[in-house]
């Protein structure tokens, strides 16, 4: 009598079953309720780093086409249970179709709602006719750190190294940049800062009608950012072209998860050092200001 137990063979199809399930499940996650996100540029800095790790729920405007993980449905202009962003939100965007990109998404803020009128005077914004108020702040500090060679980079991807001027060496020989900052305040109290430290040629823009169904976005780095002041078609990149479909937004940024510097490498070890770890668990959620808040 042998004291071994038989071992049951490994049913091979309920295994592949279960990994189909599991995958699925993740799909469906991610497609209807949030999705992680990776800041590859600094367009939208001083808010949003290179490097940033975020949640993006996928539910706060409905759903579209562009909800679907990994783009898979194709472009279309239908909407599932649809809502309109507010001023100040944090959005991801897929630009219009450009032949010669895969379909990639942007990460931009909501500054024109349908129906507003916008215009962009002296890189400052005209809504419905009124200036939207831009104070001036004390400069931001942001590192300077080796993942920012903007030689990779085109217009499309900005990099901290754009302020260049800048930059300075702090007292326990830290070096940072210090651009001129702004907090920009929206009519419904959203405030937040801003970076605008050149004359560029996005600085004017004519008054336009933000169509029925769109929204208008710009980064927070005005000076670098391919957003709807720019051309579809931009050397180095593709701008939004003008007011974006809803049926294009894929979803609101909530939180910055965790964050690395671009130190990291393979070795999990670098991981560590390389953390941001005072930017883990910030919100993105704009800070509200002003009468329209209350």
């Amino acid at each position: 009598m042998s004291d071994k137990k038989d071992k049951k063979p490994v049913n091979w199809l309920a295994e592949i079953r279960g990994l189909v399930l599991m995958l699925l499940a993740v799909l469906a996650f991610h497609t209807f309720v949030a999705k992680p996100f990776y800041i590859p540029s600094a367009s939208m800095v001083p808010n949003l780093m290179v490097g940033d790790r975020l949640v993006v729920s996928k539910y706060p405007y409905g759903w579209s086409w562009v909800s679907a993980s990994f783009h898979l449905l194709p472009r279309d202009d239908w909407r599932i249970a649809p809502s309109t962003p507010e001023y100040g939100d944090i959005v991801i965007v897929v630009p219009p179709e450009d032949p010669k990109q895969p379909a990639s998404d942007y990460i931009k803020r909501v500054v024109a709602l349908p129906g507003d009128t916008i215009a962009v005077v002296g890189g400052q914004i005209v809504l419905n006719g009124e200036p939207v108020p831009q104070e001036q702040e004390p400069p931001v500090r942001l590192p300077v750190e080796h993942d920012n060679n903007c030689e990779q980079y085109g217009f499309a991807h900005p990099c901290l190294d754009d302020f260049a001027e800048y930059r300075v060496t702090l007292e326990d020989g830290t070096e940072v940049y210090e651009p001129p900052t702004y907090r920009e305040t929206m009519p419904n109290g959203a405030s937040y800062l801003i970076i605008d430290h050149m004359r560029q040629r996005f600085d004017n823009m004519d008054t336009i009608t933000v169509p029925e169904g769109h929204v208008f976005l710009m980064g927070d780095n005005r000076d670098h950012s391919a957003d709807s002041r720019a051309p579809s078609s931009l050397e180095g990149g593709v701008g939004l072209g003008g007011p974006v479909p809803l049926s294009d937004v894929g979803g609101r940024a909530e939180i910055i998860t965790f964050s690395l510097n671009g130190r990291a490498t393979w070795n999990p070890l670098s991981w560590y050092q390389a953390l941001r770890g005072e930017r883990a668990w910030t919100s993105l959620r704009p800070e509200l200001r002003g009468a329209d808040s209350e």
